[in-house]
């Protein structure tokens, strides 16, 4: 219960105003969407640079971003588009940002991108039904710097690395995640009920800024820098440990770790 009005409180904008100045007072880094251009001025130039989920209500205009702030290559990656704004403004600049269309946790779309210094995220991780693995499909083209954004919830007290699935909740359940008062007017699968037949398009996951954290850094990402809202996070990582890959054993090999575990007396039903 009082969770649920915490979360309800903080959708209320004069009470959302003063719990951001509240959090300034104890000297936390508070966030914005506009100082994303700030982040990608500032780890972009001279180095290599994908926009991952690059189409969304902004036509690539941080792919084009990075390459004006000096970027060497820019690739622009999403499972939609490229639209007629984006190959408008790359008409209009001269540019030689690359669309690549595809699934960025496909191996094929993988290898098209290829390693890349700079890896820029917003606004996708909580549309996908996996997040891990999505981290995962990032850590493997990042050579450096990750710079992501994403939706989150308000952290639960006492219950760290919390997280909620929205698909399948009720109509009240949903309610409590709409974010409308904050001047989100669509959020598919919470304003709605969840659609199949939207795919990506839904929203998935609720993830606490602690849950956020221990993904990024199970996934290979060392969290940096982190500034907070009361529903989104923007992180800036850097790239310190492979991305987590489970190697399917041989037969052989198969066969001695069964008897291994066979011998230990370790395998028992949960």
């Amino acid at each position: 219960m009082l969770y649920r009005w915490k979360v309800r409180s903080l959708k209320v904008p004069r009470l959302n105003l003063l719990w951001r100045r509240w959090r300034a007072r104890r000297g936390d880094i508070l966030g914005s969407y506009d100082r994303l251009p700030e982040y990608i001025r500032r780890h972009a130039p001279g180095h290599s640079f994908a926009d991952v989920g690059c189409m969304w209500g902004v036509n690539g205009e941080y792919a084009f971003l990075a390459e004006e702030a000096g970027a060497t290559r820019v690739a622009a990656v999403d499972v939609f588009g490229p639209t007629p704004e984006f190959e408008e403004k790359r008409r209009a600049r001269g540019s030689r940002v690359e669309f690549i269309l595809g699934d960025i946790t496909r191996l094929e779309t993988l290898d098209r991108i290829g390693e890349t210094d700079v890896v820029f995220c917003a606004g996708v991780l909580y549309h996908h039904p996996s997040p891990f693995d999505l981290l995962v499909a990032l850590r493997r083209i990042c050579r450096q710097t990750l710079i992501l954004r994403t939706s989150t919830i308000p952290e639960v007290r006492g219950l760290p690395n919390a997280a909620v699935y929205f698909p399948m909740l009720d109509a009240r359940g949903r309610e409590l995640w709409n974010l409308k008062p904050l001047g989100l007017l669509h959020q598919a699968g919470i304003t709605g009920e969840f659609q199949p037949a939207d795919g990506y398009g839904n929203w998935f996951w609720g993830l606490t800024p602690s849950c956020l954290e221990s993904l990024l850094k199970t996934a290979g990402f060392r969290v940096e820098f982190r500034a907070t809202e009361a529903f989104a996070q923007t992180c800036v990582c850097t790239a310190v440990a492979p991305a987590l890959h489970h190697e399917l054993p041989d037969e052989l090999t198969a066969r001695r770790l069964a008897a291994e575990i066979s011998a230990a007396g370790i395998a028992r039903p949960a």
